[in-house]
C-alpha cells in the first residue's frame, strides 16, 4: 500500500500533553475558585452577625443612656431621700452598663471590639473575593487555551497550539496571584 507511510504524531503527542496540562491547571483554579468563594460568603456572614450584635449593643447603649437621662428628672422630683439614692444607684448601673457596652476586652463583645472585628472579617471578605476573581480568570484562561490547543491539533496549524501555551501561562500567573497576592492585581 503506497503512500500509507507511518505519520509522525509526536506533535499531536505533544499537545495533548499540553491540554492534560492545561487541564490539571483548570481543576486546580476551580478548585480555589470555590474555596475562595466560600470563604468569602463565610466571612461576609460573620462580619454582617458582628455588625448586627454591634447595633444591638448600640440600640441597648442608647435606651439606657435614655433611662439615665429620664430617671434624672425623676431624681432631682424625689423629696424622699431613700427614693433619691434608688434612683441614683440605679443611674450609676445603667451607665455603668452603657460604658461596659462600648468597651469589653475581655469578652470581645463591646461595641469597639466588634466593630473591630467586622471590620477584620469584612477584610478578609475582600481579600477572597479578590483571590476568587483570578482564580476565575485564570480558569476562563485555561479553557481558551484548552481549545486553542485542541484546534491546532483539528487544523494542524502548530502556531494555535503555542498561542494555547501562552495563555495557558497567563493562567498559570493568575492563578499565582489568586493564591499569593490577590490584592496586588485590580480588574
Amino acid at each position: 500500500m503506497a503512500g500509507h507511510g507511518h505519520a509522525d504524531h509526536g506533535g499531536d503527542k505533544r499537545i495533548a500533553l499540553l491540554i492534560s496540562i492545561l487541564a490539571l491547571f483548570l481543576a486546580i483554579s476551580e478548585t480555589g475558585a470555590k474555596s475562595a468563594q466560600t470563604e468569602a460568603i463565610s466571612r461576609n456572614v460573620e462580619a454582617a452577625n458582628l455588625w448586627a450584635f454591634f447595633q444591638s449593643r448600640t440600640v441597648r447603649q442608647t435606651t439606657v443612656r435614655t433611662a439615665a437621662e429620664e430617671a434624672e428628672l425623676a431624681r432631682l422630683a424625689a423629696t424622699d431621700e431613700a427614693v433619691r439614692g434608688a434612683i441614683e444607684r440605679q443611674q450609676r448601673a445603667w451607665r455603668d452598663s452603657a460604658q461596659r457596652w462600648e468597651s469589653e476586652p475581655e469578652t470581645g463583645e463591646g461595641r469597639r471590639e466588634l466593630m473591630n472585628r467586622a471590620r477584620a472579617a469584612e477584610h478578609h471578605r475582600d481579600v477572597s473575593m479578590a483571590a476568587y476573581h483570578h482564580y476565575e480568570y485564570a480558569s476562563a484562561a485555561f479553557q481558551v487555551a484548552i481549545v486553542m490547543a485542541s484546534s491546532s491539533i483539528v487544523t494542524g496549524v502548530p502556531a494555535l497550539a503555542v498561542a494555547g501555551g501562552v495563555v495557558g501561562l497567563v493562567g498559570v500567573a493568575l492563578t499565582g496571584i489568586g493564591y499569593f497576592a490577590p490584592e496586588a492585581v485590580h480588574f
